[in-house]
């Protein structure tokens, strides 16, 4: 099978999301990481095009080899440390963004079981591709997890929408930091925590800065500054914060946040507050109103009113970011306003919230799934914040 091993993508026929493959249990017997499912994707390939000397690519996650004792053989160990020294893996921080790197320039197809969410927004080219990607799945000689043959399926990736691209999103930058817990749900204990480095210059993570700060790195349970590699202290909890984002026939045309315990007033022009104004056309703004709805961030919950002359309608979106039907707004009473959730102030004046989830409005699922936290020396046990 190693002469089928590309040593780089230009000379290859398919590119291997190698680690995704390794992990892939419903293939090649049992085990959570095995070469032997490459080695059965390679036999399929082989199969599927006719030609034994097919090429592949493979491209891995350093964290592949990182979790070596979760190799269920450790001659694949061994044999995988070797490939990487000989170039027949490229090791990289980060397997997907180089996969669709090179897919995306070379049109290369992928055999991987991923369906890249988190970069859809800047690998615009996967939405709706059903050509340019193979799964592998168990062959007709077994049931599923049978270890004797692999089939390659077409896999389809669908259109996701922004609310789900937002979620993988952050489910991404959690995961780059070790902010996922083993069953993948956010450690909120440390995410709804505020931290400071104690190097006096360090603002990486300093809240009061103004500057973009940065998420924890989790080093051995501890919180981490990337930078100093030190443990951060606890510095409080975090405040809450959401986005708003104003739609306008179709198109985003203006982002705005909230501040926990504030109360804003959005319209055509309200004092003080959010004006769409500028952003409207004649006839658009004279369908909304001056004030016409009011926004508040409230413990983590962002609660959306219609004070207009006009009337507002609301469609919320469920987990899986869908929408569901248009409902007529009652006037002066406050609503749960939820990642995704859509409110019409006029025909083509939409008021949406962000796909992202901020920390101290994660899920309440999340927040009692989430495994138990080590915090650094020294510093008080977290609590929750909202």
């Amino acid at each position: 099978m190693e002469h089928n091993l590309a040593t780089s993508a230009d000379r290859a026929d398919y590119l291997v999301d190698l680690s995704n493959i390794v992990r892939e249990q419903s293939i090649g017997g049992p085990g959570l990481r095995s070469l032997r499912r490459l080695d059965l994707v390679v036999a399929a390939l082989v199969t599927l095009t006719g030609d034994p000397d097919v090429g592949v690519y493979l491209i891995a996650d350093a964290s592949l080899l990182g979790g070596s004792r979760e190799f269920t053989d450790q001659a694949d160990v061994r044999r995988l440390r070797r490939w990487v020294a000989d170039g027949l893996v490229e090791e990289v921080p980060d397997a997907d963004d180089r996969v669709l790197e090179i897919a995306g320039m070379t049109r290369i197809p992928v055999i991987t079981g991923d369906r890249y969410d988190a970069y859809r927004t800047e690998h615009t080219w996967i939405q709706g591709n059903s050509s340019q990607f193979l799964k592998p799945v168990p062959g007709p000689a077994g049931p599923a997890g049978s270890a004797d043959t692999v089939a390659l399926v077409p896999l389809d990736m669908g259109v996701r929408t922004p609310a789900q691209i937002s979620r993988r999103e952050e489910l991404a930058a959690l995961k780059k930091q070790g902010l996922l817990g083993s069953d993948r749900t956010p450690l909120i204990k440390v995410l709804t925590r505020a931290w400071r480095c104690p190097e006096r210059r360090c603002s990486l993570y300093d809240i009061h800065s103004g500057d973009r700060v940065l998420l924890p790195r989790m080093h051995r349970g501890v919180p981490t500054c990337q930078q100093h590699r030190v443990a951060l202290s606890d510095d409080g909890p975090r405040p809450a914060t959401a986005q708003l984002k104003a739609v306008i026939n179709g198109t985003c045309v203006a982002r705005f946040t909230l501040d926990e315990d504030s109360v804003t007033s959005v319209g055509r022009y309200p004092d003080p507050g959010i004006a769409l104004f500028s952003l409207l056309d004649p006839e658009a703004a004279a369908r909304v109103s001056r004030e016409h709805v009011v926004v508040s961030l409230q413990k983590g919950l962002v609660l959306l009113r219609d004070v207009s002359s006009y009337g507002s309608r609301m469609r919320t979106a469920d987990k899986r970011g869908r929408l569901g039907p248009w409902e007529q707004l009652p006037p002066r009473v406050d609503r749960r306003f939820h990642p995704g959730d859509e409110v019409e102030l006029a025909p083509g004046v939409i008021l949406t919230r962000s796909g992202r989830i901020f920390p101290a409005e994660l899920p309440e699922d999340w927040r009692a799934a989430a495994p138990q936290t080590p915090v650094p020396p020294g510093a008080a046990a977290p609590t929750m914040s909202v």
